[in-house]
């Protein structure tokens, strides 16, 4: 009989605690009213581009046809059939390796500088990052002009002192470092950001080194740089980015040249994007830039555990 009344109770039914009310049905609606610009922007220029061009990349489109499905042709052109490739993955990759890091040093050395307590620091540090913030275009025409053969600034004090006119951008020997040189010179962002983290530095560390007699060299050495690693890593992989996607500056000061020797990935995408209207090619060529970068950022990471110090750790 009490197994009987038992059956015969009703179990309470559990509220459904993940069901919405009134109330935060009409919030999550206004909330997405009111991202829904970004939302639709994310959607238009940036996921549809993207999945776009990753179809783009299997067919052979020039812009005017429809496009046509011709599998991983492109990536075999690319890597088996394309004598070109190789001479702008060498361009790049010299252009990434060795521009990289010495932008990274010279921010790093100017931040330093920077850092002392001189008369007039703050005119020093405006002039120094005035750089970042003039447009590509305007640093363009302002070094075309100064690495002029013929009328250029730089070369006329050079022929002034009895020696012949160099040919910076002209010369394929000397227009990656030319390039380079001008990288280094407005890299006034990331000497900001080091300049930020210098001024984070504990002072103790330096008492306690003055202390124990160490030398400047040996506080920059064994305080400064491990102190700035995480800094000098973050800028270092944003260097590697940046410098294989830079496009700007070298189209508009050797637009690929002299005899190719400034080609870079970014100067052969747009070339066969928007020259030989290749859309499927560039689109895979886009692809591998993106598997490149990835890669790098990976190995970058990877090694930085054997020279990357972060405070308050055990190693």
């Amino acid at each position: 009989m009490a197994v009987t009344t038992a059956k015969k109770q009703k179990i309470p039914r559990v509220a459904n605690t993940t069901r919405m009310t009134r109330m935060e049905r009409r919030n999550f609606w206004i909330g997405l009213a009111f991202i829904s610009p970004w939302l639709v922007g994310f959607l238009l220029w940036m996921l549809f581009p993207l999945v776009s061009s990753m179809y783009y990349s299997f067919t052979r489109y020039d812009l005017l046809r429809p496009p046509a499905f011709i599998g991983l042709a492109n990536f075999n052109e690319i890597f088996a059939h394309d004598p070109t490739f190789g001479t702008v993955a060498s361009n790049t990759l010299y252009y990434v390796l060795i521009g990289g890091p010495l932008s990274v040093v010279a921010a790093f050395l100017l931040a330093n500088l920077l850092n002392l307590k001189i008369k007039g620091r703050s005119v020093f540090r405006a002039i120094f990052f005035f750089p970042a913030i003039v447009p590509a275009v305007v640093i363009a025409m302002i070094w075309s002009y100064l690495l002029n053969t013929q009328y250029g600034l730089i070369n006329g004090a050079i022929e002034a002192l009895g020696m012949p006119a160099i040919r910076f951008l002209s010369q394929p020997s000397l227009a990656k470092p030319s390039l380079i040189m001008i990288n280094m010179w407005a890299s006034g962002t990331a000497m900001v950001i080091f300049l930020a983290t210098l001024q984070d530095v504990p002072r103790e560390y330096y008492e306690a080194a003055t202390v124990d007699g160490a030398n400047a060299w040996s506080k920059f050495w064994n305080i400064t740089i491990p102190m700035s690693s995480p800094i000098i890593l973050y800028n270092l992989v944003m260097a590697f980015i940046w410098g294989f996607q830079d496009f700007t500056l070298p189209q508009l000061l050797t637009g690929g040249g002299p005899n190719q020797a400034t080609l870079f990935y970014s100067l052969y995408l747009y070339l066969n994007a928007f020259v030989y209207l290749r859309m499927g090619k560039a689109a895979a060529l886009a692809w591998i830039l993106f598997a490149i970068i990835v890669i790098f950022t990976l190995i970058t990471f990877r090694l930085s555990g054997r020279w990357v110090y972060y405070g308050g750790g055990d190693d």
